[in-house]
């Protein structure tokens, strides 16, 4: 899939991880330091649309889940394959081997995928009800993951089937290749 074919439809991603310690914790400290340079590989790296982040540059502050050690990464892509670059053939891959030192395992979903329309910025809130579907429903055209994508196509969280809840009548179809 090339980013010509796909113009008008982007990749969105949210994960979330639940840290070791505070963020100001020297057992934290590895991850902080890598931090900066991460976010600005991705800004350079082919396909890079959009990020979340704060006055700082980042995002590590905001807290939208009641548990306070848990962070938050959203970001858009053209394409699942160049966000699939970033991640895992990138420097990014190296950090991502050592989340261990700073991340405790996490037992539900931490992340998920799902098309937007170009030009659409996700909201936090839009992105955890991603993900909350994923955990709920599996993956589906709503929210899917790098093992399970879908073909693009834009499925908005307001779609309703016919028993009137979102997400109930999707085919569980995903894409042959990426």
């Amino acid at each position: 899939m090339t980013d010509a074919r796909m113009p008008n439809i982007h990749l969105a991603q949210i994960n979330i991880g639940r840290m070791k310690a505070p963020l100001d914790d020297p057992a934290m400290a590895g991850f902080m330091s890598r931090l900066d340079d991460l976010n600005a590989l991705a800004e350079r790296s082919p396909g890079f649309v959009w990020r979340l982040q704060g006055d700082e540059g980042n995002n590590t502050y905001l807290r939208p889940y009641d548990d306070e050690r848990i962070i938050v990464n959203m970001s858009v892509w053209q394409t699942i394959e160049r966000l699939r670059a970033y991640v895992y053939e990138s420097a990014h891959a190296e950090v991502l081997r050592q989340r261990r030192d700073w991340f405790e395992k996490f037992d539900g979903m931490f992340l998920a995928l799902w098309w937007i329309p170009a030009g659409h910025v996700p909201t936090v809130e839009e992105a955890k009800k991603r993900l909350a579907l994923l955990e709920s429903h599996g993956p589906t055209p709503f929210a899917f993951t790098f093992k399970t994508p879908f073909e693009p196509v834009i499925a908005p969280l307001s779609a309703s089937t016919s028993t009137g809840k979102a997400g109930d009548a999707l085919q569980r179809v995903p894409r042959g290749t990426v």
